[in-house]
């Protein structure tokens, strides 16, 4: 269960370090001229590409902690997709290094003729910002890669009592990741504007990075599929089910976002309605509508249908369209605090996209390359492979 020589998933790795190496350099080269854009740009691709392996690792965790036995063959594309964590510490440098053209609370001149952010001072500064998301990138990794090798030394040894340690510790491991990715969006996303909170940001952030995995995963799986390794290992059922996770998300996706619109409207408080109001102006209001139909309405008849789910092609259709979504979404709540009044796409967002997207790639197939594409010696593997959807 294995890549087989020759395939052209081996040479993902390749592809995608041309596809990094190239997008950063014209990224670096574009952004001399235009910093701002350029950390901006490069903000929205890292927290995109961030979300994603984010959800596949909470997708691992929970797994473990349910003691599934339906996604065990689904299980090593999360893990693999989780183990791309620590290229998020080398891909977080250019934002660390733009702290002082992305956070106006990062200036001290604006610091000390605003009241409000002087008391926010002792969380909000640059010392402990760069020690908070130190903490994110390595307690993120850890996690991944204990989950992944752990995975992997099953594969060998055999032994079931791999699989009651990591039950045991994906417990632990959801509350620390529940805290550290609220925080994370918090600090890199929400304090954009330091001036608006809300609550219920990062439950909204974590519900886009399930989105952006379950999609991605789906992705995964069809291909893997198609071309040969998992043809007889992932069936129907599993891309059902699939299915299923990535509707339940993009309904839950919905529910958050419409209820942190919602009490902010009721409350009618300026410092968080400000926020929404750029946001329904010009054609950022374009944007907002789209997201509702294009994030909620139409996934939401399209990927209700069971047969939809269970036709692989429409299912991967809804999957590619979810993640263009969520890009737009992530775009939606970042790029307002450089472009006030208009949306603006420009070459900066996609050499960054390529760039940050490159090195995901790179990191991804060099994993799927490593070690069995499912965890062939799981003891539920069996259950897995007879699941059936009722």
């Amino acid at each position: 269960m294995q890549l087989p020589p020759g395939s052209g998933w081996g040479r993902l790795p390749l592809i995608g370090l041309v596809l990094g190496a190239a997008g950063i350099l014209a990224s670096f080269a574009l952004g001399r001229t235009n910093p701002e854009q350029f950390y901006h740009s490069w903000l929205v691709s890292f927290v995109f590409f961030l979300s994603i392996a984010l959800g596949a690792l909470f997708f691992v965790l929970v797994h473990f902690a349910t003691k599934g036995g339906w996604g065990v063959v689904v299980r090593r594309l999360a893990e693999n997709a989780a183990g791309t964590l620590p290229l998020f510490a080398l891909l977080f440098i250019p934002v660390w290094m733009g702290i002082s053209v992305l956070f106006e609370w990062s200036h001290a001149d604006v610091v000390a003729a605003d009241h409000l952010l002087q008391s926010k001072e002792p969380f909000l500064n640059q010392g402990f910002f760069t020690v908070r998301a130190a903490f994110y990138l390595v307690v993120w990794s850890v996690l991944a890669l204990v989950f992944l090798g752990a995975s992997r030394r099953q594969d060998v040894t055999g032994d079931h009592a791999i699989t009651r340690r990591l039950i045991a510790l994906s417990g632990p491991g959801i509350m620390i990741f529940a805290v550290t990715v609220s925080f994370a969006s918090i600090d890199w996303i929400m304090s954009l504007d330091a001036h608006w909170y809300s609550t219920m940001f990062g439950v909204y952030y974590f519900a886009g990075s399930l989105v952006g995995a379950f999609a991605l995963m789906s992705l995964l799986a069809a291909g893997l599929s198609r071309s040969g390794p998992l043809k007889h290992v992932i069936s129907l059922e599993h891309f059902h089910d699939l299915g299923k996770l990535l509707f339940a998300f993009t309904v839950f996706w919905a529910y958050i976002a419409f209820s942190q619109y919602f009490l902010i409207w009721y409350a009618n408080i300026p410092e968080e309605t400000l926020w929404f109001l750029h946001r329904a102006e010009g054609g950022w209001k374009t944007l907002s509508i789209a997201l509702g139909l294009g994030h909620f309405v139409v996934p939401f008849f399209f990927l209700m249908s069971r047969h939809i789910k269970r036709r692989t092609p429409l299912l991967v259709a809804g999957a590619l369209w979810m993640l263009g979504m969520h890009l737009a979404d992530l775009h939606w709540l970042i790029m307002p605090n450089l472009h006030a009044h208009d949306i603006h796409v420009g070459l900066l967002d996609v050499t960054t996209l390529v760039g940050v997207g490159g090195v995901f790639l790179a990191g991804l197939g060099w994993n799927l390359k490593r070690s069995a594409l499912v965890p062939v010696r799981d003891p539920r593997l069996a259950e897995s492979l007879s699941f059936q959807n009722f």
